[in-house]
C-alpha cells in the first residue's frame, strides 16, 4: 500500500503472490500515473528488498522522488502505516483470513473505498 501522509488516503496498492521489485515498481508507476505526482515527493519505505531494489530506486529517481527508509528493527519509525493496518485488522467485516489472492483483492478495493471515502482519519 502506498499512503499520503497528509490525507492518509491510500493512493495505491496492490495484492500479489509474492512480493518482488518488478511488483513494487509496477504499483508506484501506476500510483504515478494516475495521480500525476510531481517532483519533489518522498515515499517513506520499511526496508524490505524490493523496497530497497535498484528497480525501484531508478524509477522513483526518474520521477524525481526521493527515498526515506525505517531504522532497521524499527517498526515506530513508520506510524501511519502501522495505524492503518491495524484500521483494516480492526474493520467489522474483516474475513481474518483472505482464502485465495481473488478475495484478498475484492475485499481489500472495498476497504480502500471505505477508508478513502467514509473514514474519518485523524
Amino acid at each position: 500500500m502506498i499512503i499520503d501522509l497528509f490525507s492518509r488516503y491510500v493512493v495505491g496498492g496492490m495484492v500479489a503472490a509474492k512480493e518482488c521489485k518488478h511488483l513494487a515498481a509496477r504499483l508506484f508507476a501506476e500510483a504515478a500515473a494516475r495521480h500525476g505526482i510531481e517532483p519533489g515527493l518522498i515515499v517513506h519505505a520499511d526496508r524490505g528488498a524490493a523496497m530497497k531494489s535498484d528497480t525501484l530506486a531508478q524509477l522513483l529517481a526518474a520521477l524525481g522522488v526521493d527515498q526515506s527508509f525505517s531504522r532497521p528493527h524499527f517498526c515506530d519509525d513508520n506510524p501511519f502505516s502501522e495505524s492503518q493496518f491495524k484500521t483494516l485488522k480492526y474493520q467489522v467485516d474483516y474475513p481474518g483470513f483472505l482464502a485465495t489472492l481473488l478475495h484478498a483483492r475484492g475485499w481489500l478495493e472495498s476497504f480502500f473505498g471505505w477508508h478513502n471515502d467514509e473514514h474519518h482519519h485523524s
